[in-house]
């Protein structure tokens, strides 16, 4: 059981070491991003038993002191400790970026602003987008690297144009979603050699079989920059003011209650809406920031069948406005399976998508994945930014 040997540009041409160059691994040199959890050291370690010149790479993204460091949270301090420690035993140099003002900017920052404007933002998403697969790419490429590998479940497959996303041999652990503004140009670059893995038992078998003292180290759950889970409360922190009270209304204008901060709801949210005495459970249906009110009602008013996307990254052989619709597959959360849809493009990146089935609970901020309806192959997608009903 060993690390996926089929990045090669030619599967064909035995020539090809296993991430797809025409020489010796020990003349390949790869930059591994590490977040200190077992799959990115497993990409590490495998690759240093191959030979290959590997460089261990963690960024410090925020301020990893007491209040932070939790268990599971994504490069706190212990992670950056961990992700050392493996490179110590394997026997390859590792380094430690100081990436706090970019991360505070480009994803924190945004995060905020966007629950302040009534999305439900996805931060992995903007953190693999704008530091890790940017700034941290241009860092390997600086060092010469023909390469940078990450622990993400996905798979990388070469097509006749090129490089292309595929989605992981595990649906339970795919990460294409996260994943979907990748890049053609940094599809080339990056490896993901854990995609093809049939489950996380197998990489906790390559951990333990190569002595890696994160073997058993749990899986990150939390968003890494609130590890308690209260998205408000650090809102609030970062936007002084942000959470000012206001009504709860149904979908006629009818006043049903208060609430002390539109951050405090997501569309969908069932629990915790402090309406008592109903006949229906009500949901957060909209929320409607200019006027600080939440906008509840019953279950149906959260189908959708019409939204709105920006944004796009399209991954397809063909530029996407050249087609009028494309028949795919999207998901609409993490959580929830592709489902049929039309995309009908307004621009090279924009469209509208009509859900042949409606979705509950669609909401601005989340993404939009497009999927081969025939396939494994993700064409990419986009970022949803208001529904049509």
């Amino acid at each position: 059981m060993e690390l996926d040997a089929t990045m090669a540009n030619d599967p064909h041409n035995t020539a090809l070491n296993s991430l797809g160059f025409n020489k010796a691994p020990a003349d390949t040199r790869v930059v591994v991003a590490m977040s200190g959890g077992v799959d990115s050291s497993v990409v590490a370690a495998e690759l240093a038993r191959q030979g290959y010149d590997v460089i261990g790479i963690t960024l410090q993204l925020y301020d990893h002191g007491a209040a932070l460091a939790k268990k599971g949270a994504c490069c706190a301090g212990r992670d950056i400790h961990d992700a050392r420690r493996v490179a110590e035993e394997m026997g390859f140099p590792h380094y430690v970026l100081d990436y706090e003002n970019v991360f505070r900017d480009s994803v924190i920052n945004e995060f905020a602003d966007s629950y302040l404007a009534g999305a439900t933002p996805v931060p992995c998403i903007r953190c693999n987008e704008k530091v890790k697969f940017q700034d941290l790419l241009q860092v390997a490429k600086d060092l010469n690297a023909d390469c940078m590998a990450t622990g993400h479940y996905i798979q990388r497959k070469v097509g006749n144009g090129g490089a292309q996303l595929h989605s992981a041999a595990d649906a339970n652990r795919d990460q294409s979603y996260f994943l979907f503004s990748t890049t053609a140009e940094q599809l080339d670059y990056l490896r993901f050699p854990l995609g093809h893995l049939q489950s996380k038992a197998e990489t906790r078998a390559l951990a333990t079989k190569y002595g890696l003292s994160v073997a058993d180290k749990p899986d990150s759950q939390d968003i890494c920059f609130v590890p308690d889970g209260n998205y408000a409360s650090l809102i609030e922190k970062l936007r002084p003011g942000a959470a000012e009270p206001g009504e709860i209304i149904d979908t006629d204008g009818n006043v049903l209650g208060q609430h002390d901060g539109v951050i405090h709801y997501t569309i969908g949210q069932r629990r915790g809406l402090g309406i008592g005495g109903l006949v229906d459970p009500l949901y957060v249906v909209k929320l409607d920031v200019e006027n600080q009110r939440v906008i509840v009602g019953t279950k149906d008013k959260l189908s959708t069948s019409n939204i709105a996307v920006r944004e796009i990254n399209w991954l397809g052989d063909t530029p996407f406005d050249q087609t009028a619709e494309h028949h795919l597959l999207v998901r609409v959360r993490s959580t929830r399976p592709p489902k049929p849809a039309i995309v009908r493009p307004i621009s090279p990146t924009e469209a509208t998508v009509e859900l042949l089935t409606p979705e509950e609970g669609v909401s601005p901020g989340q993404a939009c994945v497009f999927y081969d309806p025939d396939g494994t192959r993700i064409f990419g997608g986009g970022w949803i930014w208001r529904g049509k009903g």
